[in-house]
């Protein structure tokens, strides 16, 4: 991929934010970090807290205005942010524990964001930051939560999505084959609940390798192997293949669970299906975008696809349980994948378009009826 390139973020201000960028060092455990509040109008803006080594100011940004146009599209109570901590995820819990509750301190008067779990965080994560201010999602269940990864949201949303969407991609989720690059949280509970409907999935990577199999893969052998520290490539009796070349797999369904920008004007034309839901946040850049729509491919965008997880958390601090959570999650992102693909149809224009309409028009809606600022 790409070096990543920064850009100052206000270069994106428009009239939906973004409200405030707060960065935060710690010298005492080496803190770095960066916090994005686009927009608050709908009310306290809901974001994950992202661990990586490499990530940065524009990403931060680009993944807040996700959020910003997820909980708009979804109807939620609650603005866009993003948090992301330059760090190694795999460091030792007790120096990752030290960091993350630094971190929550920081920001303790940020009253206007939720964090809750991303790539590199989770449930026991967001537990040490709601330990030190009393504010956080996506906590573990024996502490009142709903355990987002254990439960599979944002995978199931996927699914529903997929289900969704499959009709306009003249695809059958039955005996479809399903290829998914990023095999894990995201990826492993989608792969579960598409095989439930008869999918079987042909190709995974993660950051370590990629294995296929036109007959089908072990999904429960591969997430097993997660479990243990090891990378999907240690599957037994699967093809070793190139991650970078997973892409061009021939499947129906395409599911980038990864990193951002994976899908790019010098890769996606390698895409062998016909229809992409994006499990990641921004896994597609607007060139990739075009691209996929002139080619006839379907792509569900991520703030419709992957709004599973940020709607569990929305019933979890409204104080709802998994049952409302799965069936908010089903409603939502079913009807708001029919409604943008509906408009892509009757108006000829790119899914993400459509989708981008259907969110902004009601985040205009919202900010008309709030007092904000």
């Amino acid at each position: 991929m790409p070096a990543k390139s920064e850009i100052d973020p206000f270069s994106f201000r428009d009239e939906f934010g973004p409200a405030k960028i707060v960065h935060i060092w710690s010298p005492s455990v080496k803190l770095r970090a960066v916090v994005v509040i686009d927009n608050v109008a709908a009310g306290p803006a809901i974001g994950g807290t992202r661990m990586a080594p490499d990530v940065s100011v524009t990403e931060c940004f680009r993944l807040a205005r996700a959020m910003t146009l997820k909980n708009a599209a979804c109807g939620l109570p609650h603005g866009g942010a993003k948090s992301v901590i330059f760090g190694d995820p795999d460091m030792a819990q007790a120096d990752k524990e030290r960091l993350i509750r630094v971190f929550a301190k920081s920001i303790e008067q940020l009253v206007d964001y939720i964090p809750g779990p991303d790539m590199g965080t989770d449930e026991t994560a967001m537990a040490w930051v709601h330990d030190e201010i009393g504010r956080a999602v996506g906590l573990p269940a024996e502490i009142g939560g709903i355990p987002l990864d254990e439960i599979g949201a944002t995978g199931f949303g996927v699914m529903i999505a997929a289900c969704a969407a499959a009709p306009f991609a003249d695809v059958s989720l039955s005996g479809a084959r399903i290829v998914v690059q990023g095999f894990g949280a995201v990826g492993i509970h989608a792969a579960r609940f598409l095989a439930s409907k008869g999918a079987r999935m042909v190709g995974v990577s993660d950051s370590r390798g990629a294995v296929a199999d036109a007959d089908g893969l072990d999904i429960e052998a591969l997430a097993a192997l997660k479990r243990q520290g090891k990378s999907v490539g240690d599957l037994e009796r699967a093809r070793a293949v190139d991650p970078e070349s997973l892409i061009a797999l021939p499947c129906e369904i395409f599911i980038p669970a990864a990193r951002p920008d994976v899908l790019r004007a010098d890769n996606v034309d390698m895409l062998d299906c016909k229809l992409v839901v994006q499990g990641a946040n921004i896994p597609a850049t607007a060139e990739a975008e075009r691209m996929m729509f002139a080619r006839g491919i379907v792509s569900v965008p991520d703030f419709i696809a992957n709004a599973g997880g940020v709607i569990c958390a929305s019933i979890e601090y409204s104080g709802g349980g998994e049952a409302a959570a799965f069936a908010a999650i089903e409603e939502k992102i079913g009807r708001n994948t029919r409604l943008s693909l509906e408009r892509s149809r009757a108006e000829s224009v790119s899914p993400i378009d459509a989708a981008m309409e259907l969110s902004t028009d009601r985040l205009r809606k919202i900010m008309q009826l709030r007092r904000w600022g």
